[in-house]
């Protein structure tokens, strides 16, 4: 049977009104971001009753969010292995530019600004995550006295440590740099290279030359002016700053698609990125660098203003802005904030009473938990625990806002009284960050002062947990749906269990009860069942050299996302069978095949890396869906000269769609490989 993933993705598409009907696919780090064509096609009410499904978010008159919590780049993969969908068929805008429609379209610029900054930064957020871990022990270690964090001469140990950290976050400007140029369709290598040029030790030593004009701010604050090309220049120090990498990415995409106009397209590979560091680095060092800090800083000079005339105020409204604002994705620009603050003030004042809004969301959550235990509500049971988890030790709110919160009208109502309380202790204690982190109970300790921040987040916490408890968090209506729901859902599963086990073997049957009730009977082939405890061999489908697949360069099938399996470098241009079975998917483009084995065993058979790209040039398929085919059967023929003309690589993942199902799966690498060679070893 198809794996959980890819069912609920085929349902995803389908209500979309499938694959024709999408114009746009992407994803953010919670939720799968459509544009359609037609929205009225959208079956948004299946798509929201969908128990995979945490939430659904129209946005304008083209486009939905589909939240799926942490787990949504496997259903954005399972959907783009679906017919039509990334093989050319699909309709495009004839601009190239994304069509809201309707409100969006008349001010599209404003939507893409704020995804601009999502896609920017999310890639960046697993890497400032973990810094701001190591950051949190040796801040806890700086509280039991150990040693102290902000001493400017660290011992050989915690020096090590500091440069743990500080990696990440001095190297900020090239990672953002990377990933803004990416988003926005330039070099994401020149991008990373243009701020990269500021953080070099010859830009750096510059502030030393016996030229080099040392002058104070208004503030005290030393400002460093050296003359080059006989322009001043002032030497800021672009360690940790977000927003003039941003800037460079943004002019980069500019100048790249001049470059690209003027230059023919022979010499693009030399002259663009020559032409472009030659441009941009000066840009950046002379204009877009301190315009940038200056952007920066005066946002941050304003909220903390407000902060430093009253840090109650701020205290309490943040948190009750960040409820409307993660909906819609506006509080992106905050992020930029803090890590601002970080760089520049050494704390952060916005994240203290941020907490206070991600600790009442737990609260709603757990409180949900704990009502679907006593009612026995398994759907819900599972939603909430998922978002608890998420969220008390990652402190990833979207579950809970999507799964719960969005979903109910009455949760808000216990949401914000949370937010508020929480919000009013910490600006009691003036709650400020030493780090940026996401704010979880693993992060505590990067608080300061950490007790009246866990005093704030408590509040928050049990302020709506028990609101929610003791007063629901559904309106009456609701409750009898929901209950309704449930009760209809646990009489299907009891119907279907008692179905299964009084279902008698076909053979069984006594001879001749069909002839005795007035006709033959005719029985359905059953689907292969999993036999636990099962060994499968599973052969190369095609002959070459086979690696291990954690070492293609694939982060998806590196990373094991559609499943455990092998790669194999072919030497010969078939694709066959490997086992008896049936096929699940043959793509258009011929790239890929996906066959359920006889042993119950899912396996999909994707030939080379990109090569959807080719909309078929170069394959030819022997096989179609459902169809049965045996052992050695020819499933697809590929060309590798064309393959490799295009520049695409022929490393071939076959990869075991089912995993999670089964006990084990083990890729054997092997340098040479023929049709009879094992490559997949699995224990159902």
């Amino acid at each position: 049977m198809a794996s959980k993933t890819m069912t609920t993705s085929q349902f995803i598409l389908e209500k979309m009104g499938g694959a024709a009907n999408i114009t746009s696919l992407t994803h953010c780090a919670t939720r799968l971001r459509f544009q359609v064509a037609d929205q009225s096609l959208i079956d948004q009410k299946a798509l929201d009753g969908h128990p995979e499904v945490l939430g659904v978010v129209p946005q304008g008159t083209n486009g939905l969010q589909v939240v799926m919590g942490g787990g949504v780049a496997d259903y954005y993969q399972g959907i783009l292995q679906q017919p039509g969908m990334g093989d050319g068929e699909r309709p495009k805008a004839d601009s190239g530019k994304k069509d809201y429609g309707g409100v969006r379209g008349k001010y599209g610029w404003i939507d893409y600004c704020f995804e601009f900054l999502s896609d920017t930064f999310r890639p960046v957020l697993w890497a400032l995550l973990g810094a701001s871990l190591i950051i949190t022990i040796l801040v806890l270690l700086d509280t039991f006295g150990v040693q102290d964090f902000r001493a400017e001469e660290q011992p050989p140990t915690f020096q090590f440590m500091h440069a743990m950290w500080r990696s990440v976050f001095y190297f900020l400007p090239v990672m953002v740099g990377a990933t803004a140029a990416r988003k926005l369709g330039a070099n994401e290598w020149v991008g990373a290279a243009i701020p990269a040029a500021l953080l070099t030790p010859e830009f750096l030593k510059m502030k030393e030359l016996p030229e080099t004009v040392v002058t104070q701010n208004n503030v005290g604050a030393e400002i460093f002016t050296v003359d080059v090309f006989g322009i001043p220049m002032v030497l800021s120090d672009y360690g940790g700053q977000v927003f003039p990498p941003i800037l460079a990415a943004i002019a980069l995409f500019w100048l790249e698609k001049l470059l690209k106009k003027v230059i023919p397209s022979a010499v693009h590979m030399v002259f663009v990125p020559f032409f472009s560091l030659l441009i941009l680095i000066p840009a950046t060092a002379f204009l877009l660098g301190p315009f940038g800090i200056g952007v920066g800083n005066g946002i941050s000079a304003f909220l903390s203003a407000v902060n430093g005339f009253s840090p109650l105020i701020l205290a309490i409204v943040v948190p009750l802005l960040y409820p409307f604002l993660v909906p819609l994705g506006l509080h992106w620009p905050l992020n930029a904030i803090m890590i601002q603050n970080i760089a520049t003030l050494g704390y952060d004042f916005i994240q203290g009473p941020m907490g206070a809004w991600n600790f009442a969301c737990f609260g709603v959550v757990t409180g949900v938990m704990v009502v679907s235990l006593k009612e026995g509500n398994r759907q819900m049971r599972q939603v909430s625990f998922g978002g608890m988890m998420a969220g008390l030790l990652g402190g990833i709110s979207e579950p809970s806002l999507y799964g719960v919160l969005l979903r109910f009208r009455k949760s808000y109502m216990r949401l914000l009284p949370g937010c508020f309380a929480g919000g009013v202790v910490m600006g009691l204690f003036d709650v400020k960050a030493n780090a940026f982190v996401f704010t979880s109970l693993l992060t505590v300790p990067a608080m300061d002062p950490m007790g009246g921040y866990a005093i704030g987040i408590a509040v928050a916490f049990f302020t709506s947990f028990l609101l929610v408890v003791f007063f629901d968090y559904r309106t009456k209506e609701e409750q009898a749906n929901m209950r309704a729901e449930n009760e209809a859902a646990i009489a299907a599963l009891k119907a279907e269990q008692e179905g299964i086990d009084a279902a008698p073997a076909p053979a069984a049957e006594p001879l001749g009860a069909g002839a005795a009730a007035g006709g033959a009977v005719a029985t359905a082939p059953a689907k292969p069942q999993l036999v636990p405890g099962t060994k499968v061999s599973i052969t190369a489908p095609l002959e070459g050299r086979a690696i291990a697949l954690t070492d293609i360069d694939d982060p998806v099938f590196a990373g094991e996302t559609m499943g455990k399996g092998i790669a194999i470098e072919p030497t010969g241009n078939t694709v066959y069978a490997p086992a008896d079975g049936k096929m699940l998917i043959v793509q258009k483009t011929g790239h890929a095949v996906a066959m359920r084995l006889e042993s119950g065993v899912e396996l999909l058979i994707h030939v080379g890396m990109d090569t959807v790209q080719l909309n078929g040039k170069g394959f030819t398929t022997h096989v179609e869906r459902k169809q049965d085919v045996k052992a050695g059967d020819p499933l697809i023929t590929f060309d590798p000269a064309v393959i490799k003309e295009a520049g695409y690589p022929l490393i071939t993942p076959v990869v075991v769609m089912n995993t999670k199902k089964l006990e084990s799966v083990a890729g054997v690498p092997a340098d040479s490989v023929t049709l009879t060679t094992p490559v997949i070893e699995v224990t159902v």
